[in-house]
């Protein structure tokens, strides 16, 4: 399955966006989301790492309002 690219296609910095994925899978794992769910929100993670210049974190509240944009879009989609 293909997961739609998070943010910019255009990344700023790749810096450190590999271990925003890593620690947001695990993370979602370990607090019992599935493994595909746990991916969709590691990709939001890495989406968010990528458009920051150098090594930057990625909070709770990008993380929630990335997954909410995501999710209003895809809803709106199943509407029209």
């Amino acid at each position: 399955m293909a997961m739609p690219v998070v943010g910019s296609k255009e990344p700023v910095d790749v810096t450190g966006a590999g271990d925003a994925v890593v620690a947001a899978y695990t993370l979602a794992l370990s607090a019992g989301a599935s493994y595909s769910v746990a991916a969709e929100i590691a990709n939001h993670a890495g989406g968010i790492a990528v458009m920051k210049k150098g090594t930057g974190t990625v909070s709770r509240g990008e993380l929630l309002q990335s997954i909410g944009s995501a999710e209003a879009a895809s809803s709106s989609s199943h509407m029209s």
